[in-house]
C-alpha cells in the first residue's frame, strides 16, 4: 500500500480510538478540514476512498476552441492564405464564430502553421532627380531630442547634404541654416 495511504489510514484510526479531533491534528500536524476529508472519504468509499484524487478539472472553460473550429480555421487559413485578423471576420461573417485574436493566433501556434506569405511586387520608387547640381535642394527638419532640432539639405542631383543642429526651431534658426547651404554647396547657386 501507498505510504500516504498508510498515514491517513493512521489518522483515522487514531480518530476512531480516541474521538478528538483536535488531539489528532496536533499529534499529526495537520488541520481539521484535511482530517474532516478523509474521514469523510473513508466513511463513504473505506480503504479506496483514501487513494488521492487528480486535481484536473473535468472540463476547461479556457478551451476556447474545439477541433472542428481548428479545423475551419486551418481550412480557411491553407486555402485562403488570411491572417488572424481576416480569420477572425471571415468566421464571424460567414460561420457565426466569435473568436479573439489571441485565440486564433494560439490555434495557429499550437498547429504549427507558418506566417501568411505576403506576395507583393516591389514597385519602383520614384526618386527625384535634377540634371543640374543645385538646380533644386530639398530641406527638412527634425527634432532630435528634448532642445534638439536637425536641419537637413540635400541636392536632388549630387546628393550632397548639409546638416546643421540647433537648440530651438525658430526663423532666425532657419535664415541662418539656409545661408551656411549656401555657402558650403560646392557648386553655382542660381536663384529662380
Amino acid at each position: 500500500m501507498n505510504d500516504e495511504i498508510q498515514q491517513r489510514l493512521v489518522w483515522i484510526r487514531l480518530l476512531e480510538s480516541s474521538g478528538d479531533a483536535g488531539l489528532v491534528c496536533r499529534k499529526c500536524g495537520i488541520t481539521r478540514p484535511t482530517l474532516r476529508k478523509w474521514w469523510r472519504r473513508y466513511q463513504e468509499s473505506g480503504k479506496e476512498g483514501l487513494v488521492s484524487q487528480s486535481k484536473r478539472p473535468k472540463t476547461s472553460p479556457n478551451l476556447k476552441t474545439i477541433d472542428k473550429v481548428d479545423n475551419l480555421i486551418l481550412d480557411l487559413r491553407s486555402t485562403r492564405n488570411l491572417g488572424a485578423r481576416r480569420l477572425q471576420s471571415e468566421l464571424s461573417r460567414l460561420h457565426d464564430i466569435s473568436l479573439s485574436l489571441a485565440t486564433i493566433h494560439k490555434v495557429l501556434k499550437k498547429h504549427q502553421v507558418k506566417p501568411v506569405q505576403k506576395f507583393r511586387r516591389k514597385i519602383d520608387y520614384i526618386r527625384y532627380e535634377r540634371p543640374l547640381p543645385g538646380d533644386r535642394v530639398q530641406m527638412d527638419t527634425c527634432k532630435i531630442g528634448p532642445g534638439l532640432y536637425q536641419y537637413t539639405s540635400i541636392d536632388d542631383c549630387t546628393r550632397y547634404r548639409v546638416l546643421r543642429l540647433y537648440k530651438r526651431r525658430t526663423a532666425e534658426n532657419t535664415l541662418d541654416f539656409i545661408d551656411a547651404v549656401v555657402e558650403e554647396m560646392p557648386f553655382p547657386n542660381r536663384p529662380r
